[in-house]
């Protein structure tokens, strides 16, 4: 294997926590970015090289794409590490995330445009967001659910927008399933904990779930495969609401979730768990698996969940 050196955009997220590592165990050099000098430590504990970097300024990424001579990109910036997840107004708890798949993805591609790096991989989702009609399950080939005049618009379109891109430069799109793992989703298990996450109706939408560290094997795959297109990296186990919610609660040590109407779910939350429980379209790992020789070591959320909770 070809030791590539490797710029991690995000570093410090939850899912670059348990990249980095899988990277550097394979002889890869790792440089990655935070947004705060103050976790720069953190990248070095990691065994990547640190830089300060605001992915939404163009200079600050060309800068320290430049600097770092990286042979392969790998694009994880999200907001996601500010704040607890506000439902209802999930067009606002998400926007900082949304322009950094829309502006920080083009700024990263200009960056590896003018450097000559030619690998570039970038996180996407695809957990309950497939095109709402026909089949449960849904492929690459499936396009996502515009989800037209509700909240998760916004998101659906950066989305899109990031995977448009990327394809057409010839890079690598990951539609990560939802994660859990370290520091994934202690803030579910907690209101599951607490009875605040209730059941919408049936519960028959499905969801696809991905362990961080399985998300990052694939990641790194598809850095030393120089991977192209769009690949969803999820589970083996695309499942309804009414199967893994139930079963969360359980492993958590919790009441069983309670149960509520669609209308008053939206009346409380808004759109988002009535899509995710009534309406959601999991996603077939099947290419992933064909093309990259991925194996998840977690093939479902079912053992999954209770080693995590154990």
């Amino acid at each position: 294997m070809i030791v590539v050196r490797v710029f991690v955009a995000g570093g410090t997220g939850v899912l670059g926590r348990r990249l980095i590592p899988q990277l550097v165990a394979r002889g890869h050099q790792v440089t990655a970015t935070t947004t705060s000098a103050a976790k720069l430590r953190l990248l070095a504990d990691l065994g990547a090289d640190g830089v300060v970097m605001d992915g939404l300024d163009a200079a600050s990424v060309g800068e320290a794409v430049a600097t770092a001579r990286p042979d392969a990109i790998v694009h994880q910036m999200t907001g996601l590490g500010t704040g607890q997840a506000d439902m209802k107004h999930f067009d606002r708890f998400f926007a900082t995330t949304n322009r950094l798949r829309t502006e920080g993805t083009d700024h990263l591609l200009a960056a590896a445009e003018a450097t000559g790096v030619s690998t570039f991989v970038a996180q996407s989702f695809g957990s309950f967001n497939g095109i709402r009609e026909g089949g449960w399950i849904k492929t690459e080939d499936d396009p996502l659910d515009p989800m037209t005049g509700t909240v998760l618009r916004p998101m659906i379109e950066a989305v899109n927008h990031l995977e448009d891109v990327v394809v057409r430069a010839g890079g690598a799109v990951l539609r990560y399933g939802a994660f859990y793992g370290p520091d994934a989703i202690d803030d579910q298990v907690e209101l599951v904990r607490r009875r605040k996450f209730p059941l919408v109706g049936r519960g028959t939408g499905h969801s696809s779930w991905i362990h961080l560290d399985d998300a990052a094997y694939a990641t790194v795959l598809a850095v030393e495969q120089h991977a192209k297109g769009v690949y969803c990296i999820v589970d083996d186990e695309p499942a309804p609401a009414a199967e893994w919610l139930p079963h969360l609660a359980a492993v958590a040590g919790a009441r069983p979730p309670m149960r509520v109407p669609k209308w008053l779910a939206r009346l409380l939350a808004g759109d988002l768990p009535v899509i995710m429980m009534l309406e959601g379209r999991g996603f077939s790992n099947a290419k992933a698996k064909r093309e990259l020789g991925w194996e998840p070591r977690h093939p479902s959320w079912r053992q999954g969940f209770k080693e995590e909770l154990a």
